[in-house]
């Protein structure tokens, strides 16, 4: 009989799946993406928008982004998600599995680790204290849609002084100042 080592827990997961759509409570509402129609024009026109673009570097042409979002829905590692609060869509985020992605170059991420990237679009919206209301029931949800996931992390630019003041309002906790290959960012965390 061959001896169980404690790393067969481990094992049976090491191989996560995709990231879960999380379902979050009222006035919350989570889903995918399109790649298409009313959803593209949207993800195109907030990646525009200067307080995002600042940031994210992802100020693409339509056809880029439509390419984007297609590969992100026919592939494992990320899930683009539209967020809407009372029935209307104002933030945008990206679910990842964190040990695919390049932030598993700077902490030892286990498998089933969440990454999060999140971006109110509208200006007008931003300030309004949703990212912080958000977080909570966001990692809450994630948490309870992957039993196996004990952390979620974040790695916002370092510049962003908003955005790094939301999450740990929302719950994150800045771990370390870490070098990606296109900034340097801050690596936040948000454990079970």
């Amino acid at each position: 009989m061959k001896p169980v080592s404690h790393l067969d827990s481990y094992r049976r997961h090491a191989l996560a799946g995709a990231p879960p759509i999380p379902e979050l409570p009222d006035p919350w509402e989570a889903r995918l993406a399109r790649p298409d129609g009313y959803d593209l024009h949207l993800v195109h026109r907030w990646n525009q928008a200067p307080h995002v673009a600042a940031f994210w570097r992802q100020a693409w042409p339509l056809p880029r982004w439509e390419e984007e979002l297609r590969t992100h829905l026919d592939g494992d590692d990320v899930r683009p998600l539209l967020i809407s609060w009372h029935g209307r869509p104002v933030i945008y985020t990206e679910l990842y599995r964190a040990a695919r992605d390049a932030v598993a170059e700077t902490y030892r991420a286990r498998p089933h680790d969440l990454g999060l990237t999140v971006a109110v679009g509208e200006l007008a919206m931003t300030d309004r204290g949703l990212v912080r209301s958000l977080l909570p029931r966001l990692t809450d949800a994630l948490f309870e849609a992957d039993p196996h996931c004990t952390r979620i992390v974040m790695a916002p630019d370092v510049r962003n002084k908003r955005a790094i003041s939301s999450f740990e309002a929302g719950g994150f906790v800045a771990a370390d100042e870490i070098m990606l290959p296109n900034r340097v960012a801050v690596l936040m965390v948000c454990r079970r």
